[in-house]
């Protein structure tokens, strides 16, 4: 066998598997709420894309939970079910991915949660950004190694994000700042019970476009903020430490 042909056709082989498994560029996110499309950067974020349609294809995004609401900041979901109590149950996930840092955490983008301290820790938790938290406090293009943006929302669907984002926001122990719909606060002083009809579900996610070129026409503005390598992730701003610390857990730090 000439080895240096064999290995092309490895090469080839794997090309043309990574091209099959990277067709589908836009998905609906099917909600309680209503529905919207997001636009994955296949081509520039293959790694997060074919991650998050790992999720998609498997079922596991589906009846999860708008679990985390901050306003003017981020919705995020990905990672829990309610299963008619609390705390809300984590969906399995598959081993954590490199990050992909390319382009800016822009209003109407969708990124990858991860780990503090760990920029290659992203596996299942998404979250779509409400304004711009490329930089000031938020500062999402440099802290913690950056957050890798996958993707876009179109504006006339950010109109349904908009209106996930304004639902009122309750704490239930360690559950912070979880979004709900048809409970008011009077309902939290006197612990009433939620039931599914309370929470924001994610009720499906699914492919509607597989055409690979559908993201061709976007002009995702790049992250010109990337810290340098092997520089410190510790001075940023917000966390999204979900994983490791409890599912809704957020804080502010102040930058050193």
């Amino acid at each position: 066998m000439n080895h240096p042909k064999f290995l092309a056709t490895l090469a080839a082989m794997a090309l043309v598997l990574a091209s099959q498994q990277a067709l589908a560029t836009i998905v609906q996110i099917k909600t309680n709420v209503g529905d919207f499309e997001v636009n994955l950067f296949d081509d520039t974020t293959p790694v997060t894309v074919q991650n998050f349609l790992t999720y998609v294809n498997s079922g596991r995004y589906d009846n999860t939970t708008i679990h985390r609401s901050i306003p003017g900041f981020i919705i995020q979901g990905g990672g829990f079910r309610f299963v008619e109590q609390l705390p809300l149950t984590s969906i399995q996930t598959n081993a954590a991915i490199v990050n992909e840092p390319k382009f800016s955490n822009v209003r109407a983008t969708i990124a990858m949660a991860k780990v503090p301290g760990n920029p290659n820790s992203a596996t299942s938790q998404w979250f779509i950004n409400l304004a711009d938290n490329s930089a000031g406090s938020s500062r999402l293009d440099s802290v913690e190694g950056a957050y890798t943006v996958f993707g876009q929302i179109a504006a006339a669907d950010m109109e349904v994000v908009m209106m996930i984002a304004n639902l009122p926001t309750y704490t239930f122990g360690n559950t912070q700042n979880l979004p709900l719909r048809n409970y008011t606060s009077a309902d939290r002083n006197d612990n009433k019970p939620l039931i599914n009809a309370n929470i924001v579900t994610v009720e499906s996610i699914s492919i509607v476009d597989a055409r690979a070129n559908t993201a061709a026409g976007l002009n995702p503005k790049p992250n010109t903020l990337l810290p340098e390598p092997d520089s410190s992730s510790s001075s940023g701003s917000f966390s999204f430490g979900l994983l490791l610390l409890g599912p809704l857990l957020w804080w502010r730090r102040r930058s050193l």
